[in-house]
C-alpha cells in the first residue's frame, strides 16, 4: 500500500502541468480518457498522460466545439514516429508545389520542358538529360537531340502528350516547339490539369495516412484502446490539415490561371 502511495505522489504535479480543459463536447471519446495506458512504451513507463487541447472554434451552423489533438511525439515514439509521418505528408505538398511551378503555367519557358518524362528503350528519362533545351525567341523553344538522336521520336511524343498544349515539329535531330498563344481554352485546360495533379497528391497523402494508421494498429495488443483512438485521430487531423493546404494551393493556382 505504501509503495502504491509513493508511486501516486508525483501525479498531482503532472496533472498540474498538463493543460486539460475538460472533456465536454468530445464526441466518441473512449471511457477513461484522458489517462492513457501505454503498456508497451518502454521509454514512458507503464502509464503516461498525453495532453490534449480542445479547440475553441465552433462547427459551422452548430454550437459544438471541435476537439483538436496535440500529442507529444516523444511520448509515443515506441509506437509510431509522428515526425516522420508529418515529413512524409509535407513532402507530398512540396511535390505538388513543384508540379504547379514547373508544369502548370500560362508562360511557356525552356524550364517547363526540362522534366517532361521521355520513355525510351532504355527506360524513362527527363527531357533535359536527352536534349539541349534553349529558347530561340519568345515564340519558339528548340530541343537539340544530337546526343541521343535515336530518342528524337520519343521526345516528340512526350512533348506532345505533356498536357501543355504543345505541338512540336522535327527537323533532323532538332525539335522546334512553337510557344502557343495564351487562349481562354488553354487556361481552362491548365486549370483542369492543376485539379488532376491535386487529386493525385491527395491520393498519395491517403497512402501516407493509411500506412501510419496501420503502423499504430500493430500495437493493438500492447497499448490501451484509448491510446490507439487518440493516435488515429492525431494522424487523421494531420492529413486533414495537409488536404486543406492543398486546396489552398489549388485555389491560388486556379485564380492565377483563370483570373
Amino acid at each position: 500500500m505504501a509503495l502504491a502511495l509513493r508511486w501516486l505522489r508525483p501525479l498531482p504535479a503532472l496533472l498540474h502541468r498538463v493543460p486539460f480543459l475538460g472533456t465536454r463536447g468530445l464526441p466518441g471519446a473512449p471511457p477513461g480518457w484522458p489517462a492513457l495506458l501505454l503498456e508497451g512504451c518502454s521509454q514512458c513507463g507503464h502509464q503516461v498522460l498525453l495532453s490534449r487541447q480542445l479547440a475553441t472554434k465552433k462547427a459551422k451552423g452548430k454550437g459544438q466545439s471541435q476537439a483538436k489533438v496535440n500529442i507529444s511525439a516523444a511520448l509515443v515514439e515506441d509506437i509510431i514516429n509522428l515526425e516522420e509521418t508529418s515529413e512524409d505528408m509535407q513532402a507530398v505538398i512540396e511535390a505538388l508545389k513543384e508540379d504547379f511551378s514547373r508544369n502548370i503555367s500560362v508562360r511557356t519557358s525552356p524550364g517547363v520542358l526540362d522534366h517532361i518524362t521521355v520513355m525510351t528503350k532504355d527506360g524513362k528519362f527527363p527531357l533535359n538529360q536527352l536534349g539541349q533545351i534553349s529558347q530561340k525567341s519568345p515564340q519558339l523553344i528548340m530541343v537539340n537531340m544530337a546526343n541521343f538522336p535515336e530518342s528524337t521520336a520519343a521526345a516528340m511524343k512526350a512533348i506532345r502528350e505533356s498536357g501543355m498544349n504543345l505541338n512540336p515539329e522535327v527537323d533532323g535531330t532538332m525539335i522546334r516547339v512553337p510557344v502557343p498563344k495564351v487562349t481562354r481554352e488553354h487556361r481552362e485546360s491548365l486549370a483542369k490539369l492543376a485539379k488532376q495533379s491535386t487529386n493525385k497528391s491527395k491520393e498519395a497523402l491517403r497512402k501516407v495516412r493509411s500506412k501510419s494508421i496501420s503502423q499504430v494498429k500493430k500495437f493493438k495488443s500492447k497499448v490501451s484502446e484509448d491510446t490507439l483512438w487518440l493516435l488515429e485521430k492525431q494522424i487523421q487531423q494531420m492529413a486533414d490539415e495537409a488536404v486543406a493546404e492543398m486546396d489552398k494551393l489549388l485555389a491560388a493556382k486556379t485564380k492565377e490561371l483563370l483570373g
